[in-house]
């Protein structure tokens, strides 16, 4: 073969190169493209799916107008209900497992996740006295939650988003699990309520949805304020594995996941919003709780907040969402926190009464 020949026959070769690397790389951007349609399509019918308001409760009484994400500093109350398809508890009998309310500022991007002690002494306003705050959901839903909460922090809560434990474990599995810190060997009931399905190791582990559900349940290995901070640790790591770049192929998962055991009075809109405050990573995220102390006083165990220090915590929180400039002179942050010990299980009279299991 001449020169001229082997130098066509080359370039020829060179031309199919570019060409089939020109057309696989159009099919990429095409099904990249496909697959997004696709997954904001189907995360558009999930949320409309997900959405309800609390009662018809368009906003906050403490709001003057109703505020949307990134066009204001907003709060978001996560409840994670104690109810799941093996449990098929009636609607009077559901509590929150877990309380954490987040304060978004629009300005830096900040967040604050504030974990309220599930036994915290405060009104109810839906049953006109005192109570723990755990028993606020069994009257009107997220209604008597938000509102007993509002009470209590002396913010709006704007937005709330309700989870049952099989909505929990199964995002955790559909993320391929997450890396939490286990403080200690523990066995843990289930979603399923079998006693000690579950048993881990201290140190660092990777857990699948059980295992995070029951490292953020357990109470009796420690106290209602630890229990808080794994409860906060847990849905830290849950943001970490969800923005992390390999974790886009798995949002179908989620959403589905998700499906009915999710309920949210934010629109496909509004979360959609929330983007803007991961596109740059994961947002500055502040730990804070409730200081308090136990108290056994009428024979039923409650937690009751410092006022000295909630009214610190109030001043915080409004400050972080714009509402009052900020003279609080105390951090609320883990460090500060002194530990308090929960009773031993059955030692609360009430839980015995109820037969109700945490």
């Amino acid at each position: 073969m001449s020169r001229k020949m082997k130098r066509e026959a080359k370039s020829s070769r060179r031309r199919k190169i570019v060409k089939i690397s020109a057309i696989l790389a159009v099919s990429l951007l095409i099904s990249l493209s496909a697959f997004g349609i696709w997954l904001v399509k189907k995360a558009e019918f999930a949320a409309n799916n997900a959405y309800e308001s609390a009662d018809g409760r368009d906003k906050s009484d403490l709001r003057d107008e109703q505020v949307e994400p990134l066009n204001d500093n907003i709060s978001i109350l996560f409840i994670g209900i104690d109810d799941s398809a093996a449990r098929n508890q009636s609607s009077d009998n559901i509590r929150s497992d877990a309380l954490v309310l987040a304060t978004l500022n629009n300005e830096d991007k900040s967040v604050k996740l504030v974990s309220i002690p599930r036994d915290t002494y405060t009104l109810i306003p839906d049953s006109g006295y005192e109570d723990k705050i755990t028993h606020a959901y069994a009257l009107n839903g997220p209604r008597s939650t938000i509102e007993s909460v509002e009470g209590l922090l002396d913010v709006p809560v704007d937005y709330y988003m309700t989870m049952n434990f099989d909505a929990f474990v199964d995002v955790v599995d559909a993320l391929g699990g997450i890396t939490a810190d286990v403080p200690y060997d523990l066995k843990e009931k289930d979603e399923t309520d079998s006693h000690n399905a579950i048993e881990l190791e201290e140190g660092t582990q990777h857990l699948n949805g059980s295992e995070a559900l029951a490292l953020a349940r357990t109470r009796y290995y420690d106290n209602d304020i630890e229990r808080g901070k794994r409860q906060q640790m847990i849905l830290e790591s849950i943001m970490d594995k969800a923005l992390s770049a390999g974790s886009i192929t798995k949002y179908g998962n989620v959403i589905d996941a998700i499906g009915d055991n999710m309920k949210t009075n934010l629109s496909f809109r509004d979360m959609q919003a929330f983007f803007e405050y991961a596109k740059n990573g994961k947002p500055d995220v502040e730990t804070m709780s409730i200081k308090g102390y136990d108290d056994m006083s009428t024979g039923i165990y409650y937690y009751m907040p410092d006022e000295e220090s909630l009214e610190e915590l109030k001043d915080i929180l409004q400050s972080h969402l714009g509402l009052k400039p900020d003279t609080s002179n105390l951090s609320l942050n883990e460090e500060d926190l002194t530990e308090q010990a929960l009773p031993a299980p059955g030692t609360d009279p009430e839980d015995e009464q109820k037969n109700w299991q945490p």
